[in-house]
């Protein structure tokens, strides 16, 4: 896609991401997407030179943790200060949603409160609970179904590095079911980026947001596919991408995962399959030595710590076109 396509695509957008929610990234528009990934860079740019940016000038976001978090508090507290507002952390431990409060009661109190809210949690019916019953935006952190703004993320870094997105080749190596493969679905999809996904067997991703990204990929031409072999999925990537074997929440079966992903390591081996430029993403925290070794996390292909700036940048494009006047 050309600048100048690009360009246009921006003057085009309809302006209403106002009081929209933030959850799936399917329910954006392609136009949308690249539209947030422009004011991203632009927004990085302006920061890197210093130059002051407050447009939620006097604007409160509301998190809601019932996850832990490094990178998803610190990204959005500092995108808030940075954009002139201010963010304000609530562990559900501390309040009475953590003692039986129910989320539509919780929503719409904190929705005379806040200006938006982000909430980072489990069940991915809670969140969309949450935007049900908020009268301000809400902004998925993560849930255990999708992660969207770290995907949106992925994509500004595969952007700055490749210089497009349309006609990539981007390979998934480990569990197809988890929030980030079913996010790189969508996204992938609305941007014309080809997916191959491999895991084991019982580990495949969601049918329905697999079978509605192939759907999507119709129209973009962006080629969806899943295999077992993880041989098969990396030959010829632009992008290798992984995640942890166990997320939060699965700790018990962490022995048997173990097993389970061990052919799904990224190593040296693997990666030679790909093209000799493809760089490599993971999402963080990484467990070196398990889902990849570290001459491929800390070698020359790795742009992890790219990767986990760009959420900052990533996120204050979400805020400020969802929450500014």
């Amino acid at each position: 896609m050309s600048k100048v396509y690009q360009a246009n695509l921006i003057k085009q957008v309809p302006f209403e991401f106002k009081g929209k929610d933030f959850i799936k990234l399917v329910e954006f528009e392609p136009y949308e997407i690249h539209f947030l990934l422009e004011q991203a860079l632009e927004m990085k740019k302006l920061q890197k030179k210093g130059i002051p940016h407050p447009y939620l000038s006097g604007k409160i976001l509301g998190m809601i943790f019932e996850k832990s978090s490094t990178r998803t508090r610190v990204s959005f507290e500092v995108g808030m200060m940075q954009l002139g507002g201010q963010a304000i952390f609530l562990s559900s431990k501390d309040i009475q949603l953590g003692r039986g409060e129910t989320i539509d009661d919780t929503a719409k109190v904190l929705s005379r409160y806040v200006d938006g809210l982000m909430v980072r949690t489990f069940a991915h019916e809670s969140i969309e609970q949450f935007a049900l019953h908020s009268d301000v935006p809400v902004i998925n952190g993560l849930t255990d179904l999708h992660h969207p703004t770290q995907v949106l993320a992925d994509l500004l870094t595969i952007y700055e590095q490749k210089g497009k997105l349309a006609g990539l080749k981007m390979c998934y190596i480990g569990d197809g079911n988890n929030n980030m493969c079913h996010s790189f679905l969508e996204g992938a999809a609305s941007v014309g980026m080809h997916l191959s996904i491999a895991s084991p067997n019982g580990y495949e991703p969601n049918l329905e947001i697999f079978e509605n990204a192939k759907r999507i990929g119709q129209s973009s031409g962006s080629q969806i596919q899943y295999t077992t072999s993880p041989q098969e999925a990396v030959e010829g990537a632009d992008i290798i991408v992984t995640d942890v074997w166990s997320s939060m929440g699965q700790e018990e079966e962490q022995q048997e995962r173990k097993e389970a992903f061990a052919p799904y390591q990224v190593n040296q081996t693997l990666c030679s399959r790909a093209k000799e430029d493809f760089i490599f993403l993971h999402c963080l925290p990484v467990h070196r030595g398990e889902e990849v070794t570290s001459e491929i996390i800390d070698g020359p292909h790795s742009v992890v710590f790219d990767e986990a700036e760009n959420r900052l940048h990533a996120q204050k494009a979400i805020l400020k076109n969802l929450m500014e006047s």
